[in-house]
């Protein structure tokens, strides 16, 4: 960290984590196991490092106590969800947070006031040859799969009217935004012919990216990418972010000093990127 100017790390648990696990009971159980060895492992340095909780998103009552608990007793700064939940005896079932009754689950995060972030998983291997038997050369391509996967995800939190419910709400998505942001336009054109069809959002998905959503540059360091989404949803809303072990923090860092070599950013804007808007997302100031 200090060898590539990081002064503060939120740690969480490798995808899928517990969103792989389709027992309930097994699921909150590890969950628990986790979050307490995460919370034991930073403890010494909290100056430096802080935690993402990992929840089993089965019961919204159970993933919502649990949040409480490591927010109120641990410390972190919210959560971490790994896309959909596995489910069901046979583990083929995948549950989305975007249907009403995961409302007590959002209705605790704004209470707390803690943003969630949602990062990719991989398919199951059923479905990982179903969908890319044709072009097995592509399953290896996470960069896709889980673009496709986890906006499908983001953007049914949002038709499905769950920030309209909730408008306090943030979430946070890495990758530059798994491509949503790239297309916005398109994806409101189309979105708005469903209005008459009752679509429950009340907003088009731009609005909700310029206010509830924050995405980060973790494994996505495309300087003219992060331009092109500075005028789509505002510099305000993007983070820096690494996504290691994923992506080297040393790629990361060389990224940072490009831009600030290029001038690429203004000075007031690059120390937002880097820390500015961190602090403020995740409360690390009060």
């Amino acid at each position: 960290m200090d060898a590539n100017g990081v002064d503060y790390m939120v740690i969480s648990c490798a995808t899928p984590c517990v969103q792989g696990i389709s027992d309930p009971v097994a699921a909150a159980s590890m969950a628990r196991s986790i979050n307490d060895q995460l919370a034991a492992s930073i403890a010494n340095n909290t100056l430096r490092f802080g935690g993402f909780a990992s929840l089993a998103m089965h019961n919204a009552t159970v993933a919502a106590q649990e949040l409480r608990r490591t927010v109120v007793e641990l410390g972190f700064l919210g959560a971490m969800l790994n896309d959909y939940q596995q489910a069901g005896p046979d583990n083929e079932t995948f549950l989305f947070y975007d249907q009403p009754e995961y409302d007590v689950f959002w209705s605790t995060v704004t209470e707390l006031d803690v943003p969630v972030y949602f990062h990719p998983r991989l398919y199951p291997a059923e479905l990982l040859t179903l969908l890319y038997g044709h072009a097995p050369w592509l399953e290896d391509l996470v960069g896709q799969e889980f673009a496709v996967t986890l906006s499908t995800h983001i953007m049914g939190l949002m038709t499905n009217g769950v920030f309209d419910r909730f408008p306090s709400l943030n979430i946070i998505v890495g990758h530059l935004g798994e491509r949503i942001p790239s297309d916005l336009w398109r994806i409101d054109d189309q979105l708005a012919r469903q209005i008459p069809a009752g679509m429950p959002m009340l907003k088009n998905l731009s609005s909700y990216w310029r206010s509830n959503v924050f995405e980060t540059t973790s494994g996505n360091f495309a300087t003219d990418l992060l331009h092109f989404h500075s005028t789509q949803i505002g510099l305000d809303r993007i983070l820096y972010s690494v996504d290691y072990p994923y992506a080297p923090i040393e790629q990361g860092a060389e990224w940072l000093d490009s831009l600030e070599s290029s001038k690429t950013l203004s000075s007031d804007d690059l120390l937002a990127l880097k820390r500015g808007l961190a602090v403020e997302v995740l409360h690390l100031n009060r």
